[in-house]
């Protein structure tokens, strides 16, 4: 109780003085200090004695809340029940050329055929939840600093897809069980609307425009300060490589996975724009990606976050977006993404 009342003394005290934000860890924990913050929440601060006032009960709490081997355990579920994954069959790629690390940046088109050789559109997507995702890919301009809105259709497009991939698939299902459990939500309807908030909520990357949202950079991808910013997602580079619109270059990174879902880290040109490592998740379907990325987000915001897929390691990396929020304190989401190691 002292703690609490000690805790609620400095807080009152700080905006007293005029300082009301960068003084909690609500949302926060494991970003990157700002030193024009009064505190920390990332794990080193315990060293360097600058934790904010409520960083054990907001960080080390939630980060208990769920280890990482329940993630590992439920992305395994999760892979299991991807019931909408390509075939091989239906999928095939032609990574063609590697490259290293060190080379990414030479912006060389090495690769003389598409990345995608064959792929089923038929069988894959007419499903239900590809149609959905599709169907969102055009609502949206690339560049940043030109803002966003959504007509009445397009919201029920975007409300349509959380349908299909979440409430529609037992992949989804399983995740909500697995959340619901862990006590991060208490219903179906709290749990849609924070997905649609964290996804599709709109938010500022240039001009004081409402321009992006976690789903435009994650899954459409953004052109910011002449170059490709996010776009990790293996259907919509499919879809931009058939109509002429990208350039495959090369590839970095090629996962252990011997079947469908794989990780690329690839090297392309974007219709005059140029991405040094956009990696994806190759042949996971749309309920697959929104499921992984989401549940790592909200176990392990701003953080690597350990999977297993079908006994193989993955990393995801999500972001929040500081600047701004929604609902109470809660963050959009920034960016999403497998992790390539160097």
């Amino acid at each position: 109780m002292m703690r609490i009342i000690l805790l609620l003394s400095f807080i009152l005290t700080l905006i007293s003085q005029g300082y009301s934000n960068s003084i909690s860890c609500v949302n926060h924990c494991g970003q990157e200090f700002n030193g024009q913050n009064l505190c920390n929440c990332k794990t080193k601060c315990q060293e360097d004695n600058n934790c904010c006032p409520d960083y054990h009960i907001q960080c080390e709490e939630s980060l208990s809340r769920v280890s990482d081997s329940e993630i590992q355990a439920v992305s395994e579920a999760l892979y299991s029940l991807d019931s909408n994954r390509a075939s091989d069959s239906e999928l095939i790629i032609d990574p063609q050329v590697l490259i290293s690390n060190s080379e990414t940046s030479a912006k060389k088109d090495l690769s003389p055929h598409s990345l995608f050789r064959y792929v089923s559109e038929a069988s894959l997507f007419s499903k239900p939840t590809y149609a959905a995702f599709i169907t969102l890919l055009d609502n949206y301009d690339r560049k940043t600093g030109v803002a966003e809105s959504f007509s009445p259709a397009e919201v029920q497009e975007q409300e349509n897809f959380l349908k299909q991939t979440i409430q529609n698939t037992e992949l989804g299902r399983e995740l909500y069980t697995f959340l619901y459990n862990k006590g991060y939500y208490t219903s179906w309807e709290e749990f849609l609307f924070d997905l649609k908030m964290m996804w599709f909520g709109l938010y500022s990357r240039s001009n004081d425009k409402l321009d992006s949202s976690g789903f435009e950079h994650v899954f459409a991808g953004e052109i910011k300060n002449g170059k490709v910013s996010g776009f990790h997602n293996w259907v919509r580079f499919y879809l931009m490589e058939k109509q002429e619109l990208l350039n495959y270059y090369s590839h970095s990174f090629d996962g252990p996975w011997l079947s469908y879902p794989d990780v690329l880290g690839m090297q392309f040109m974007w219709d005059g724009y140029y991405k040094q490592i956009g990696s994806a998740i190759i042949g996971s379907s749309p309920e697959f990606d929104l499921a992984v990325y989401t549940l790592c987000y909200i176990t392990r915001p701003s953080k690597k976050c350990l999977l297993s897929l079908g006994g193989k390691q993955l990393s995801i990396q999500t972001y929040t977006w500081d600047k701004t929020n929604y609902g109470n304190g809660k963050k959009y989401i920034a960016s999403a993404y497998p992790v390539t190691p160097n």
